[in-house]
């Protein structure tokens, strides 16, 4: 099968070619302003490359989306699902291997962001027996993998970062081969621009980003004002699967188009100014009133109740709408804990949903049984749950503080192995295995159970010993306490 495809002509009219089964294995970076033509050449590799790969297009702005009238992508509009759909549909992409494109045009930036994480970690977290090769195309890459913070949360912020840093660093071995696309490389963090082995600069005017661009070319910087004076539509191209010197590249033409068109002049109206006049103002004291403005979108529950929650501490004073004696004291409130927790964790899926869909959850599950305000924050729903999962539900009993005194040194996310695997050993009991490891850690990937369990036996929380028959078991040196092998 033939792996090149070519994407457009050099400066002497030859055909340029990129070696897709290269690509896959050294990822690509697309730079250049607004205007350059870098969504142009993304549809041009797509459309050359849709017969040989599996294709997955991050879309912030919906222009890919005609893909799907020549080609067989499925387009989801991101808008339509929660995040724990978009999740699934990431897992099932995989397993299947559609070609599809997420458009993300109908959210807010923010939105954005986490629809973007949630659906790459699913992509990432897929069973091993699932990682087929595919490109990740992602345009606009600096929204999701910003180099400064902005206006979005930093818990949103950190985990679109963390999933593009995945997708450029880790991806590959998962057969996910990120093509990215930036107007700025300034403004795209520096680890995860650094994971591309091939480049392709379109024209671009500040300093700093012609600077960045010649360096990652190999050129002089006295040879960066080239990259100022680029045609739109024209790229320097270098890398594996490109080329081994610079090499100027004419993106080709392409057999679909953004559904957005071009912006081109077109000729002013021919009415006279006082015609002009007349239609503008005319009979406006007798115009019938505007429309009302349109209702806003609904919103769904979860997501109000958690709004609502957050407010409680910074809204004005209000009448309660709960008398004071009728107010749940501490004991009931945990008792509502406790039940929620163990209810959510009937699922047996519950250990692998996104973070934010669990606590809006778990805040529906407290209005349920009336508590006037959702009892705990997302942090500390964070250590509730993890310590939920390996079986603590009320972690202020006596016989567990010990433990809990162990697990200081961890972060919270690996606190339900450890108790799973510390319960196991005051218990008795074979040592939990990576199944139960995995459920407790949220994750299907046994390379992240493995490296869960390394990184807390170099913090000094566990020991790990194997038998000359392969079987494991675990201590706990501060518990003095070992499981059984298994």
């Amino acid at each position: 099968m033939n792996n090149s495809i070519e994407i457009g002509t050099d400066a002497a009219g030859r055909p340029v070619h990129v070696n897709v089964q290269e690509l896959l294995a050294t990822r690509l970076l697309v730079q250049g302003n607004s205007g350059s033509g870098k969504s142009h050449l993304l549809r041009r590799l797509l459309e050359e490359s849709a017969g040989l790969v599996q294709q997955v297009v991050i879309d912030p702005e919906g222009d890919f989306v005609t893909l799907a009238d020549a080609y067989s992508h499925v387009v989801i509009n991101a808008g339509d699902y929660n995040e724990r759909e978009i999740a699934t549909m990431g897992a099932r992409i995989r397993e299947h291997r559609a070609s599809i494109i997420l458009s993300l045009d109908a959210l807010d930036i923010e939105a954005q962001m986490g629809c973007a994480a949630a659906f790459l970690n699913a992509l990432f977290d897929a069973p091993r027996e699932h990682w087929f090769p595919a490109l990740v195309v992602v345009d606009e890459a600096q929204m999701f993998a910003p180099s400064a913070s902005g206006d979005v949360s930093d818990a949103v912020r950190r985990a679109s970062l963390a999933a593009m840093t995945n997708l450029m660093c880790r991806g590959r071995k998962r057969g996910l081969a990120g093509a990215i696309a930036t107007q700025r490389l300034a403004k795209l963090a520096k680890n995860v621009a650094a994971e591309a082995s091939n480049f392709l600069m379109g024209r671009t005017f500040l300093d700093i980003d012609m600077a960045r661009a010649a360096d990652l070319l190999g050129m002089e910087r006295r040879q960066a004002e080239a990259i100022r004076d680029l045609e739109r539509g024209c790229f320097l191209g270098l890398g594996p699967a490109i080329a081994r010197r610079p090499v100027s590249v004419r993106i080709g033409s392409t057999q679909t188009h953004s559904r957005a068109g071009t912006h081109g002049l077109l000729p002013l109206p021919d009415a006279e100014p006082q015609d002009m006049r007349t239609m503008l103002f005319a009979a406006m004291e007798t115009a019938p009133p505007p429309p009302p403005p349109p209702a806003p979108a609904p919103v769904a529950a979860g997501e109000l109740l958690r709004r609502i929650s957050e407010s409680d501490d910074s809204a004005a004073p209000a009448a309660p709408t709960v008398p004071e004696d009728a107010e749940a004291d501490a004991t009931d409130v945990e008792e509502a804990i406790a039940a929620a927790l163990r209810e959510m964790l009937a699922d047996p899926e519950c250990a692998f949903h996104p973070e934010s869909f669990l606590y809006q959850d778990f805040s529906v599950r407290c209005r349920m049984q009336r508590l006037a305000r959702v009892p705990l924050d997302l942090a500390a729903f964070r250590r509730r749950f993890a310590l939920a999962k390996g079986g603590i539900f009320d972690p202020a009993e006596p016989r567990w503080h010990e433990m809990l005194g162990a697990a200081a040194r961890l972060p919270d996310d690996m606190l339900a192995p450890f108790v799973l695997i510390a319960r196991a050993a005051a218990e008795g009991l074979p040592c939990p295995d990576d199944d139960e490891l995995g459920r407790a850690y949220g994750t299907r990937s046994p390379g992240r159970v493995r490296r869960l369990v390394e990184y807390m036996e170099r913090q000094g929380a566990v020991v790990v010993r194997s038998d000359f028959g392969g079987r494991r078991s675990i201590g706990i040196p501060e518990l003095g306490l070992s499981t059984g092998a298994d």
